[in-house]
């Protein structure tokens, strides 16, 4: 197994923002610190685990090792730290992911075939380039703001990929026929489930969008109005017990509650249940292995097809990213994020709830805020190519760091995608 000491506890208790380490050395030890966590989350792991692939959809883990640095050294080293050495030149193509304008690229879906370079070739190559990038920060610190707006969005991008590198290893471990667990997790906490309440908005004007001094990616701006109708949203996402109640009252077989495109997945996919569910409903898979289905956890790997039909089946409909931003707004970030260490979604305590266990899909589509522009050079290319065919989700999940997290963040999957942490919450019309 891999030799790696697992501190995770000091990698996730970094400082607040981004903006509080900036400029100076402060911003390069938390930096290091969120590099050394992506390792972490490896610990225990043995080689061969990081190099499948499981489907086009997921990468295997040496590859987010790489691809993450890859990141660091091309935005940020080759074009702002004199005397840089690459560490391979062929690493340009292996680990590029979309960006075109950064090079050619290496098929996605046959990223499982890179059995070269080795794992320990991939350590060294991050150790490379973190002992650049301390050499870029020292003595005194960096105090180029668009530099240290390419680090900073290079730490950003390292956290997105620590999720995606939990949610592809579950993946992959959910097809194996030992159901092997990634770690022991911690038993839930033990919670009733509480009923639904519904946290009621007047309707009329309102704001969308990051406002503020701290870091925010470009497709959470520019800040403009919008209008609300009156609304209320439920105070939790929706739960395995109210999700278990759809599937026996057959939600799964009446067509009438479906998209058509949704419809036409339940079909093609022979979807049952939401993803991992035992046949039976009565067990799921998780990165703890095989585990009891908790009736008060938030459910959990659904598509936006299956939230969508459960809203409808549940006479309500799914909220607007603008109704989801308008209540979550002025919530402290608190909740069952990666810091909290269940890696799994929890029962849920008394209180409105807005962040954390799973992300929540809204009825919006991903687009372009009014007056939004994407960076110039390939960096652009890092939202705003996207803007086409997706569904926005809010809220953070059980394998989001809190650190990542702000009430305008915005991510985005495609309407029939379910391995990440995807949940729903309720939203229905005033009159």
């Amino acid at each position: 197994m891999l030799a790696i000491p697992l501190t995770q506890e000091n990698a996730l208790t970094q400082g607040p923002t981004a903006a509080s380490c900036l400029p100076g050395v402060g911003q390069i030890d938390r930096l290091l610190a969120v590099r050394a966590l992506s390792v972490e989350l490896c610990a225990g792991l043995e080689p061969e685990d990081l190099v499948a692939q499981s489907m086009p959809d997921a990468s295997p883990l040496k590859w987010h090792l790489a691809h993450t640095t890859w990141f660091f050294e091309t935005f940020v080293l080759r074009p702002h730290l004199p005397g840089y050495e690459v560490f391979h030149p062929g690493f340009a193509e292996l680990f590029n992911s979309y960006y075109v304008g950064a090079g050619p690229r290496y098929l996605r879906a046959a990223r499982g075939l890179l059995t070269r370079p080795p794992l320990r070739t991939v350590l060294r190559y991050r150790e490379h380039v973190e002992e650049a990038l301390r050499r870029l920060f020292e003595p005194s610190g960096v105090r180029d703001p668009a530099l240290l707006d390419l680090v900073e969005l290079g730490l950003h991008h390292e956290q997105q990929h620590q999720e995606l590198m939990l949610t592809d290893l579950l993946h992959l471990f959910s097809l194996h026929p030992l159901q092997p667990a990634w770690r022991q997790l911690p038993a839930l906490p033990r919670r009733g489930l509480r009923p639904l309440a519904w946290v009621e908005h007047p309707g009329g004007p309102d704001t969308l969008g990051y406002q503020g001094e701290g870091f925010h990616f470009d497709h959470e701006a520019p800040r403009h109005t919008v209008w609300l109708q009156a609304h209320a949203l439920a105070d939790r996402a929706v739960c395995n017990a109210e999700f278990s109640e759809f599937v026996r009252d057959g939600g799964y077989r009446n067509p009438l509650l479906w998209l058509s495109d949704g419809w036409a997945a339940v079909q093609r996919e022979q979807w049952r249940a939401p993803m991992y569910w035992s046949e039976d409903g009565q067990s799921q898979f998780t990165l703890g292995g095989e585990c009891d289905i908790d009736p008060a956890a938030p459910a959990c790997h659904l598509s936006y097809f299956e939230a969508d039909a459960f809203a409808r089946w549940a006479g309500c409909r799914l909220p607007t990213e603008a109704e989801w931003e308008a209540r979550a707004r002025g919530q402290a970030i608190e909740g069952n994020l990666l810091d909290s260490g269940l890696f799994r979604p929890a029962p849920v305590a008394d209180g409105l709830q807005c962040f954390g266990d799973v992300w929540e899909w809204c009825a919006s589509a991903f687009l372009a805020y009014p007056g939004f522009k994407p960076a110039s050079g390939a960096v652009g290319e890092y939202n705003g190519k996207f803007m086409s065919g997706q569904m926005v989700l809010r809220g953070g999940s059980c394998a989001t760091p809190r650190a990542h997290l702000r009430p305008s963040y915005r991510n985005f999957f495609y309407p029939h995608q379910r391995w990440q942490f995807m949940g729903l919450r309720l939203a229905k019309d005033l009159e």
